[in-house]
């Protein structure tokens, strides 16, 4: 016998049909690309939505296309988010920091038949048309601009296409395993791959990052999602805003430190999320300004490791709570979150703060495992190490166009990274395992080595990377930029490591440079330093 209750699919269009009906007033501001801030709420995003799902649907597209957007965080980004999903197409945010090369292969990869872009990305749109033969319509996000027109032969606009159609169009009752959005890894390991994820998965997704222990969303917030859009859906922050009520923020192309906090401080933001470089940039300018940055409560740091010394500076300095997570494009992306537990409260300050610093616990619906290199699964103790491995409701299966499952026999993901355990299931990232340093058969974790780095005052930015070495096959050199007026120098950073691990993980070097090179997730382009720098120590040893 089955149980006897209503069933309904899991589909992303009830989240904004819920955020019109109950929270409807809810306000959405949007920094628009001409930098013009402007606000619109939930009830009209809907229309607004639901319109622009008849008008694309009107093009001839069937359930399944793949309607492509390269866009930033604004109004008109979220409102194509759920007219695509929504009318059973399938968005696919594409990072439009990539190179064109890049570019036109993902776009051919997912077969794209629609590309919307921001004014902003127009020269772009241009460059590679010739080399997107599978897109039959590209549409500006914005009002009729005749030079846009004349630079792109058929453009459509969507707000022309929005006035011309009527209110009447109702979202469809879709199977919830249906595809709803498209994201692509950043390509670090090889070509970007896709990742297609269902109605089913975003839905129990939103569920579970808006909990207590996981975001803590609430209709009383107000949520700037710093992290783009292209990112891994924001996080899923707009789906889980829209289930919530929260009021969203949305940055536009505006990430720099000043920009964030003339939002955060007029509109009293109170959870902001983004990758460690955002943040960096806006302590910098809270501190220049003299703001205290007195609405936000707390930020969500992702996408890479977070410098201990930025979770303390944002409690000492703002009072502001900085809560450490992990995830990938294959999680959706959320992995784990670091809230403590009750227990936790009557630990030593210090005891606290390392405790902060790991990547947290995973909330239901993920599971996490280390294993050895043979597959044996490795103690949760806090100091074994082994290889991430992950699976739950909103993890990857297989690959978008792969037949072949990208999961283990025993239906495990194999993340990349090398972690630790704890048996409240506090998972520390110790290394990415390809840019761990093996010197003299012994590992460094070059994530411990740039922590230390960033930890002096007189470093912006820190990468620990493997350089070539006659003796030792490998070892630590330390790329660097200087904060700003700094005038450290290689031996004194040196010195900063001394005491702070053992004395054969002390990097050999270390080389100063005006900029680390980043991707468009915020991650340090380790590769592209290697190909750079992987020499520094042969080369100086050969000139000495």
């Amino acid at each position: 016998m089955l149980g006897k209750m209503m069933e309904r699919p899991l589909i992303i269009s009830d989240l904004i049909s819920h955020a019109a009906r109950y929270h409807g007033d809810g306000a959405i501001i949007s920094r628009e690309t001409s930098g013009e801030v402007t606000q619109t709420d939930w009830r009209q995003l809907d229309r607004g939505a639901r319109r622009q799902a008849s008008a694309l649907l009107a093009l001839g597209l069937n359930v399944g296309d793949r309607v492509a957007t390269i866009a930033w965080n604004n109004r008109r980004h979220l409102q194509t988010w759920f007219a695509v999903s929504g009318s059973g197409l399938v968005c696919h945010t594409i990072n439009p920091r990539l190179s064109p090369e890049q570019l036109a292969l993902i776009i051919n990869d997912a077969g794209d038949r629609v590309l919307m872009f921001d004014r902003t990305f127009l020269p772009l749109i241009v460059g590679i048309k010739a080399h997107v033969p599978t897109v039959e319509h590209f549409i500006l996000l914005g009002e009729r601009d005749e030079a846009a027109a004349e630079a792109l032969s058929g453009l459509m606009f969507l707000d022309l296409m929005v006035d011309a159609v009527d209110d009447d169009y109702r979202w469809p009752a879709l199977d919830e395993r249906l595809p709803s959005s498209l994201c692509y890894t950043s390509g670090t390991t090889g070509l970007p791959k896709g990742v297609l994820y269902s109605h089913r998965s975003t839905m129990l997704h939103s569920f579970s990052i808006s909990l207590p222990d996981a975001m803590n969303l609430s209709a009383r917030d107000v949520v700037l999602p710093a992290v783009p859009m292209f990112h891994v859906n924001a996080w899923g922050v707009p789906y889980a805003a829209a289930m919530t009520g929260s009021t969203l923020v949305l940055p536009g192309p505006g990430l720099d430190g000043d920009s964030l906090i003339d939002l955060i401080d007029t509109y009293r933001v109170t959870l902001a999320l983004g990758v460690p470089t955002i943040w960096q940039g806006l302590l910098a300018a809270a501190r220049k300004r003299g703001s205290s940055l007195p609405s936000l409560a707390r930020t969500i740091v992702g996408g890479a490791a977070c410098p201990p010394a930025m979770i303390d500076a944002f409690r000492s300095e703002f009072g502001c709570d900085t809560i450490h997570a992990w995830g990938m494009t294959e999680t959706s992306p959320l992995g784990s979150i670091n809230q403590p537990k009750a227990k936790h409260d009557l630990l030593p300050e210090e005891e606290m703060t390392a405790l902060r610093c790991s990547q947290g616990r995973p909330p239901f619906g993920v599971d996490l495992r280390i294993v050895d290199e043979n597959g044996v699964e490795q103690a949760q103790d806090g100091v074994a190490r082994g290889q991430l491995q992950v699976r739950g409701h909103w993890v990857v299966d297989s690959y978008f166009g792969h037949a072949q499952r990208a999961v283990t026999q025993d239906g495990w993901f194999d993340t990349g990274d090398i972690a630790t355990l704890d048996a409240d299931g506090f998972m520390t990232i110790r290394d990415r395992s390809k840019d761990l340093i093996k010197s003299g058969g012994e590992w460094i974790s070059s994530v411990e080595l740039e922590n230390i780095a960033v930890s002096h005052p007189g470093v912006k930015m820190a990468a620990a990377i493997a350089a070539r070495d006659e003796k030792w096959g490998e070892r630590p050199v330390i790329i660097a930029v200087r904060a700003e007026g700094s005038q450290i120098g290689e031996d004194e950073l040196i010195a900063h490591f001394r005491g702070k691990v053992t004395s054969w993980q002390v990097p050999d070097a270390v080389v100063f440079v005006d900029s680390i090179p980043i991707n468009g997730a915020g991650k340090m382009l380790k590769t592209a330093l290697r190909e750079s720098h992987g020499d520094v120590l042969v080369l100086r040893k050969v000139l000495s």
